[in-house]
């Protein structure tokens, strides 16, 4: 196991590494630098001719002039050894400083979703494969066809909707309007609790409707294999059975696609965000690009990378604990 474990751990920063380099390349293929965007700022509409010679010293000043090599060294080092992201052009401050407490709420949302998910699909979907055709399992299938086709984006739209129209408020944000600007205190975080209720369904809906059906399928898969009837044949009790056999290896699937979720997670948030109003990363992340405020964004895509492929690494592990026999095969 601790063979598996460092096996897993040094792939992941062998994963890391190769992924900051494509992070950077992509950091620079935009045309122009944040120079240019500087330059246009500043002086637009002043009347100021602007001359090659101005860009190149403001490229020295934020040492944009250096080759692409030793400015991706700057950079990942900076983030190894110091844990600094680097420089924000636009808001002349920290990338640290700027991606601050939206990284947080980012990652308070995906929790609350990924705990959402599991804690509705595993039980109902063991429940309704025990309960095959039952008025259970038929509506479990319909729930999942409809979480399947119904976009999140659109559940969020009717759920805004109905707050406003029916319930004269709104479910949009992650405070009320007195904890928005409000120092951090329990009453704030429970607020936050609150809110995170909407998008964590929101987000979940697909992902429930997916795992439902996956964990399903295994399960009925594994009640009809001999070892369970073994196991009834000597009289241990239903739900211990259940438990220790069909139940356990049910749940394998669904471990082993949390870093798919988390990906998914990301990829749908930035659109509920804007519908729902949420202060998460990915609309900063779209205005950095805009902006040319590379190091931010670079900071947001490793960052979002690293989840991802740290929610890879429990999966790997979690698996191993569940099913010794993927230790015993090499992975």
């Amino acid at each position: 196991m601790i063979a598996f474990f460092a096996q897993r751990l040094v792939g992941m920063i062998v994963t890391m590494f190769f992924v900051s380099i494509m992070i950077f390349a992509i950091m620079e293929l935009p045309p122009g630098d944040y120079a240019d965007r500087y330059a246009f700022r500043k002086f637009s509409g002043t009347g100021v001719a602007i001359t090659e010679s101005d860009l190149e010293n403001i490229r020295i000043e934020f040492g944009l002039d250096r080759p692409a090599w030793e400015r991706y060294l700057d950079w990942i080092g900076g983030i190894v050894l110091e844990g600094d992201f680097g420089m924000s052009f636009a808001y002349e401050t920290s990338a640290n400083n700027v991606i601050g407490e939206r990284l947080w709420l980012t990652l308070a949302i995906l929790y609350a979703t990924l705990i959402l998910t599991y804690v509705l699909a595993i039980p109902i979907a063991i429940y309704a494969a025990v309960r095959r055709h039952s008025a259970v399992d038929y509506g479990l299938t319909v729930v999942s066809y409809l979480g399947l086709a119904l976009p999140n984006f659109l559940l969020a739209l009717i759920l805004l909707y109905i707050s406003v129209s029916v319930f004269d408020t709104s479910v949009g944000g992650l405070f009320s309007r007195e904890y928005e600007r409000a120092p951090w205190s329990v009453a704030k975080a429970l607020d936050l609790l609150q809110h995170l209720i909407i998008p964590a369904i929101v987000l979940a809906w697909s992902a429930t409707a997916l795992q439902l059906q996956t964990v399903r399928a295994t399960m009925l898969d594994e009640l009809n294999k001999l070892s369970v009837t073994a196991a009834r044949a000597r009289g241990l009790p239903e739900w211990k059975l259940l438990l220790k056999y069909p139940a356990r290896l049910a749940i394998n699937p669904v471990v082993s696609t949390i870093g798919f979720d988390v990906n998914r997670i990301f990829s749908e948030l930035p659109i509920v965000a804007l519908v729902l109003g949420l202060p998460e990363l990915g609309e900063l992340l779209i205005k950095s690009f805009v902006d040319l405020d590379m190091y931010v964004a670079g900071a947001i895509l490793l960052m979002l990378t690293f989840f991802i492929v740290l929610m890879n690494f429990v999966s790997d592990v979690l698996l191993a604990l569940l099913d010794p026999r993927i230790t015993l095969e090499g992975g």
